[in-house]
């Protein structure tokens, strides 16, 4: 996979935005949306939701077949599937079955092929673009994370109440927020409330 930089702006349905790196295009893809108190964060509304995500750097996979409700019912099945996994190996919990067995299948479709340009100094996918092409490369980055040397390094963010999951690609491996100016400031701030709280 062509992976030069990851990491997306995510919204709040409440107001407000940042940017939050997963460090796998995989897990970019897992913040798409989800299901029950996740629902709200919906964003894969349409077939057409799947292709424009899909085209977006760093996969930047332009479909060159129509998108149809059949592959978004698979990218959305998929999408759980590597959220279960992520959130099982970030807690060391054996992963899933249904979400092992979800990633494998999604797997063994033919994945996006890379292709050099007439160029020969810029690359894309060769034609023709599917979306479940794109969606068996996302499987096998999943599968090559979980068993890869990064598998010890998925995280889930240390704030109490966020469940954000990523790889800490840092040299010390010492990678705690989903994002300094979301969670690490807020927990920067409790600590000095807490601090002057503390002071005479």
């Amino acid at each position: 996979m062509r992976v030069n930089a990851t990491g997306r702006v995510l919204h709040d349905p409440k107001g407000g935005s940042f940017r939050f790196d997963a460090g796998a295009v995989c897990l970019d893809f897992a913040y798409t949306g989800g299901e029950g108190q996740y629902a709200i964060f919906e964003s894969l509304h349409e077939p057409a939701d799947l292709a424009e995500w899909l085209a977006q750097p760093p996969l930047a996979a332009v479909m060159t077949a129509i998108v149809t409700a059949r592959e978004l019912t698979a990218a959305k099945a998929l999408r759980q599937a590597i959220w279960d996994a992520a959130h099982a190996r970030a807690a060391g919990r054996p992963l899933p079955a249904r979400a092992v067995a979800t990633i494998n299948r999604a797997a063994t479709v033919a994945p996006l092929i890379p292709e050099l340009a007439a160029d020969g100094t810029t690359a894309g996918w060769a034609s023709p673009v599917r979306a479940t092409q794109a969606l068996s490369t996302l499987a096998r980055e999943m599968i090559e994370l979980l068993s890869g040397p990064l598998a010890e390094r998925i995280r889930e963010c240390a704030s109490d109440n966020c469940p954000l999951v990523f790889v800490d690609t840092s040299r010390p491996g010492a990678r705690r927020w989903c994002a300094m100016e979301r969670c690490g400031n807020r927990h920067k701030l409790r600590a000095l409330r807490a601090r002057q709280a503390m002071d005479p």
